[in-house]
């Protein structure tokens, strides 16, 4: 009896899970945090921006995103199920019917994100939000994923509109720390996904995915990684230019030798573990480097 009522009481806990799933929330909040940077690296010439326009900024960046991992789920459903990686997600397991309801939902979404931060804070800041989701949703999804290992290099670009985004609540021109730290954002995209690509190259492959590995091969792969990550790091070392200070110099350096060395040793002996161990160095270099950005950005 006992078991069949805490069966009962986890179902509904069970589907919600499911629901949230779909929206991609983990990548949503990495991209709303990417826009909230790009407002904190953004000098301001008046007094900034209120505590309304901020969680307008977080919150239409975050809605937008969701919008735009959800659509990929749904349009991704049965190629999903071909991965060991994705074949669990709900679309592709049937768990959750992908009608036509759910992309009504997702296009409510969109437009109300993109309108909210219209309103709130300016249209050049709302057409950075409407073209993260854009560029994922459609570019990626629809356009290059099964077509071009370019699909990871123009899809990330979602990340950089976040950041122009953040920075153009502040200045809808963009000065120049927004737009590094956009280019930032745009190369440290493919060597994160191709370090991942590479441990799951046989996933790929069977799933007619074009990822760098599955069409250049592992080795050839790996060393395009370890250039990327050395091209990286100079791009993240180019706002010493522009006034940045020491506290971001350590952040972007020390991530980003971090990141280069494990790309180095990916390229020297190319293997599941060291392309995880990768993976894993990017995400160090970007939080790193995203931390010392704000830090520097609030100080100055």
């Amino acid at each position: 009896m006992a078991s069949t009522t805490a069966t009962v009481m986890t179902r509904p806990a069970h589907r919600a899970r499911e629901v949230l799933s779909l929206f991609k929330l983990r990548i949503g909040v990495f991209i709303m945090t990417t826009a909230l940077v790009g407002y904190a690296v953004t000098p301001t010439a008046g007094p900034g921006l209120g505590i309304v326009q901020v969680i307008v900024l977080a919150l239409s960046v975050l809605l937008a995103s969701a919008a735009a991992g959800a659509f990929n789920q749904y349009a991704e459903a049965e190629a999903d199920r071909l991965m060991a990686r994705t074949r669990h997600r709900p679309f592709a397991t049937g768990s959750i019917a992908p009608t036509p309801a759910w992309l009504l939902l997702m296009a409510v979404m969109l437009v109300a994100s993109v309108a909210a931060a219209w309103w709130v804070l300016n249209g050049m800041s709302a057409l950075y939000v409407f073209l993260g989701a854009f560029f994922y949703g459609v570019v990626y999804t629809l356009w290059l994923k099964r077509r071009s290992w370019l699909n990871i290099v123009v899809g990330g670009l979602a990340g950089s509109f976040a950041v122009l985004a953040g920075a153009a609540a502040v200045n809808p021109a963009v000065g120049v720390h927004g737009w590094l730290l956009a280019l930032a954002l745009f190369l440290w995209t493919p060597p994160h996904f191709w370090s991942l690509a590479i441990a799951g190259q046989a996933d790929y492959a069977a799933a007619g995915v074009p990822m760098l590995p599955v069409v250049v091969g592992t080795e050839r792969a790996a060393r395009i990684v370890y250039g990327s990550a050395v091209a990286l790091l100079v791009a993240s070392l180019l706002p010493m230019g522009f006034g940045a200070g020491y506290l971001y110099l350590a952040g972007a350096l020390g991530g980003g030798l971090y990141f280069v060395f494990r790309a180095r040793a990916l390229a020297a002996a190319p293997s599941r573990s060291t392309a995880i161990a990768s993976f894993l160095a990017s995400l160090v270099q970007l939080g790193a480097l995203l931390a010392a950005a704000s830090i520097d950005g609030v100080l100055r």
